[in-house]
């Protein structure tokens, strides 16, 4: 770049050859009043104040152009956060949607059902019939309660209460940690946790998913959201090992298929 120490320095420099070539056609010493102009130029030129100036200016380009550098740099981070939020959200989406296509979860047989339970204290004058009858009920009765709970809690789900929906998946799972919606219940925590960036929670959710319902069919999708939070925290190889095991463990899977797009995701991006 060409500061203006050079612009102005040129211009006297044309000024003066023009001057000198005028005099030499002719034949004599250039006017007084030309040289008086230039006597008062070069002054000008040796004030350290425009000097100063001068620099300054430079230098105030020069910083800029290094912000516009900067403001460039951070358009483009800012540009894929959007596009990994966004990717967040169509994930989620059609998570819930996949999940209203078939219904909740179908209701599994009541925690003890189909075997007496221990009859109460006091209660030895209870026909057996009676007990197990007394029993069930009241196990088909917390059921329903709790799936009332656990579709309330989809509902903030889907309306975009997710702190909202992780407080009710919470007290869920408190209330009824034995009922057939655990699981899911388990899973759609995680889900708010991780929508929301809250990456540490979100792990400490799927992976309980993983422990403790280690049978549930939200288990592969558990698993798969594992590598997805190590790839937002940047840790390459973790997320790799976490996405070629749910592609290993459950092949024909939709949570094998898109561990392959993640995986194929990170080639492309030089992971």
């Amino acid at each position: 770049m060409i500061g203006w120490r050079g612009y102005l320095t040129g211009g006297v420099a044309l000024v003066l050859a023009g001057t000198a070539l005028a005099a030499g056609q002719q034949g004599g010493p250039a006017p007084a009043s030309v040289e008086a102009r230039l006597q008062r130029i070069e002054r000008l030129l040796g004030s350290q104040g425009l000097v100063d100036m001068l620099t300054r200016l430079d230098q105030l380009q020069q910083d800029v152009q290094t912000l516009r550098g900067q403001l460039e740099v951070q358009g483009h981070r800012l540009e894929q956060l959007q596009k990994r939020q966004r990717d967040l959200y169509i994930d989620l989406d059609r998570r819930l949607q996949a999940l209203e296509s078939r219904g909740t979860v179908a209701a599994a047989p009541a925690p003890g059902a189909g075997r007496a339970p221990a009859a109460p204290a006091g209660a030895g004058a209870r026909a057996p019939g009676q007990a197990t009858a007394t029993a069930t009920t009241a196990a088909t009765a917390d059921e329903a309660e709790a799936r009332k709970a656990y579709e309330a809690a989809l509902q903030m789900l889907r309306d975009g209460r997710y702190d909202d929906a992780a407080a009710a998946y919470q007290a869920f799972l408190k209330r009824f940690p034995g009922s057939s919606y655990a699981d899911n219940a388990q899973y759609w925590l995680g889900e708010t946790r991780y929508v929301t960036r809250q990456f540490a929670a979100a792990q400490a959710a799927f992976g309980k998913v993983v422990s403790q319902f280690p049978d549930s069919p939200k288990r592969p999708d558990a698993e798969l959201k594992l590598g997805f939070i190590q790839y937002e925290l940047g840790h390459w190889d973790k997320a790799r090992a976490q996405l070629q095991a749910v592609v290993s463990r459950y092949p024909d899977s939709t949570a094998a298929r898109l561990a392959k797009e993640r995986l194929a995701r990170m080639e492309k991006e030089g992971h």
